[in-house]
């Protein structure tokens, strides 16, 4: 069976444990060269062990492919920068980044500390941000040099961001940021190669134990025989082929993942309106603005469905 992502050489963070580590895995098995990154910190953040990262290479070299550990803190703009040398010291090149690092520090806003805050959005979207510059900064050079790469960014999201989930507004925050990031980034890239797209998983590992192990029987009503629609490794197929050469038209896109189901989420887009021609009276607008309110789609649930009217 020919392997999709034959030679290709793949940087993906927080690989050491949950969906990390099956995107890890995946590549690998599609023919990737893999840089896999983890600090090897808490779910909540502080700490660091090697273990992680060492032993999910380990995994990939004795089923035969090539794969090195890197334990640099993605947030840290001079740790970023040596994870994506590593990959192209050590294996001549990179072709795709997968920003998957992150952590929780759930609170309601009123119990949410300026810690709680910066921790999380430090790790997200600087987390996000600082890889993914060092590696567009290799990729325009390439481009620039005659040597325009087939090259992939996949960054990270999620239903919290996008659908809005209390209590985390931290982390809702990060990842509506990283989504919109990930759009922009899709228009400023492509004219070097490079195709930038979101996912945002629904899947069981450190992060989320916690949470769906509450709501496992909702997740898995229905499902096939044998089949668990929360495991990680559903969402891997997917990202590999999103870092493939298959997929060079798609780009500026965020993907969910949940089980077998694959959904393309549609962002922001202009409703209704009203207007006049000139300043509006404040005086004036409770006239209007409800009935436009009422006019306008509802927000999407944290599942991402429009409730019934």
């Amino acid at each position: 069976m020919s392997q999709l992502c034959k030679d290709r050489v793949v940087v993906i963070t927080g690989a050491g444990r949950g969906i990390g580590r099956e995107y890890a895995l995946e590549f690998a098995r599609q023919g990737a060269k893999v840089v896999v990154n983890d600090l090897g910190g808490r779910g909540e953040g502080g700490g660091a062990t090697s273990g992680p990262a060492q032993e999910v290479v380990a995994e990939i070299r004795a089923a035969g492919g090539e794969a090195i550990a890197n334990f640099d803190d993605v947030a840290d703009w001079a740790g970023a920068e040596r994870m994506i040398r590593a990959a192209i010291e050590t294996f001549g090149g990179l072709d795709v980044l997968v920003n998957n690092a992150g952590i929780l520090r759930d609170r309601t806003l009123v119990n949410m500390t300026e810690e709680d805050w910066d921790s999380v959005i430090r790790v997200h979207m600087r987390g996000t941000f600082a890889p993914s510059r060092h590696a567009a900064a290799y990729w325009r050079e390439e481009s620039k040099a005659g040597r325009q790469r087939a090259a992939r960014l996949i960054n990270t999201s999620s239903s919290s961001g996008l659908y809005c989930n209390a209590g985390q507004s931290n982390y809702g925050a990060a990842k509506a940021g990283i989504a919109a990031m990930s759009v922009i980034a899709a228009r400023e890239l492509d004219r070097y190669g490079v195709t930038v797209n979101a996912i945002y998983p629904t899947a069981m590992s450190r992060l989320t134990e916690d949470i769906f192990a509450k709501r496992r029987a909702e997740f898995t009503a229905g499902a096939a025989p044998g089949f668990d629609p929360l495991d990680a490794g559903n969402v891997a197929p997917l990202v590999a082929w999103l870092g493939s050469v298959e997929s060079g038209d798609v780009t500026g896109r965020v993907f969910g993942v949940r089980g077998g189901r694959i959904t393309v989420a549609e962002g922001w887009h202009a409703g209704p309106r009203i207007e006049k021609a000139g300043r509006w009276d404040a005086a004036e607008l409770g006239q209007h603005i409800p009935a436009l309110v009422r006019q306008a789609a509802a927000n999407a649930d944290t599942s991402g469905e429009i409730p019934a009217a």
